[in-house]
């Protein structure tokens, strides 16, 4: 995908929720991309978009998980100054709830590379210090103890699970209030624009019931409730 089909396509992704794009993507048969544990850190954080970049994590080995390691080439610190602005960090912790994957120095350094977001299925630390970041944050939780205490970080992008999803570099990973959703990059231009009607037509069903209208026939919608919604969009264009 160019980088102005990316842009356009990010565009779209920003006017749609997650749930929707979870309906969508079930539709095509991909059920899987709801990330478990991915939570807005702060109440009230908007809808977010932009391509993964991917950092992986696997468990603590002691002869590798020192404070030492945060100087090794292959570090945290390493893949920060890897990070394009625009992306989303998508951070591969295997749930561990007892070690902060970063805290609030390394997510200004983050924002300050202009990243969107961070989203992962591990924790947090230095919560107060992150939130004054600014950087927009989802991950299933807060630790004390440093991420030596529970993991090795042994790479960055390459593919990974988080939250028990499959995420490869570049795919779109949509960020709102129901958490983080992917959308693989082959289909994203697809499932944009499906997404976008299948909007339409929930507003429209939205006003239905409103308006007294009953649910059988109408979520779903049958024929007579199709041809009504298509005769609804014609009238608006």
């Amino acid at each position: 995908m160019s980088k102005t089909d990316m842009t356009a396509v990010i565009e779209k992704l920003a006017t749609i929720s997650t749930a929707t794009l979870t309906t969508v993507l079930l539709k095509k048969g991909l059920r899987n991309v709801w990330l478990r544990g991915a939570m807005p850190l702060k109440p009230g954080q908007g809808r977010l978009v932009g391509p993964a970049f991917t950092l992986r994590f696997v468990p603590a080995r002691e002869d590798l998980a020192t404070p030492e390691s945060w100087g090794s080439p292959i570090s945290t610190r390493a893949a920060i100054e890897a990070m394009p602005a625009g992306c989303i960090v998508v951070v591969d912790a295997m749930g561990v709830q007892d070690a902060g994957i970063f805290g609030d120095i390394l997510c200004e350094r983050i924002k300050l590379r202009e990243v969107t977001a961070l989203v992962t299925d591990g924790v947090m630390r230095d919560v107060a210090g992150v939130l004054e970041t600014e950087l927009p944050v989802w991950c299933s939780g807060v630790a004390s103890p440093p991420s030596v205490a529970g993991l090795t970080f042994v790479n960055w992008q390459e593919p990974i699970g988080c939250g028990g999803v499959a995420i490869f570099p570049d795919d779109l990973i949509v960020a709102d209030s129901d958490g983080a959703v992917v959308v693989p990059q082959a289909i994203a231009a697809e499932i944009a624009d499906l997404a976008i009607e299948q909007e339409k037509l929930e507003d429209w069903i939205l006003g239905e019931v409103r308006a007294g209208a009953s649910l059988p026939g109408l979520y779903p919608p049958n024929e007579d409730n199709k041809r009504r919604f298509k005769e609804h969009l014609a009238a608006k264009a």
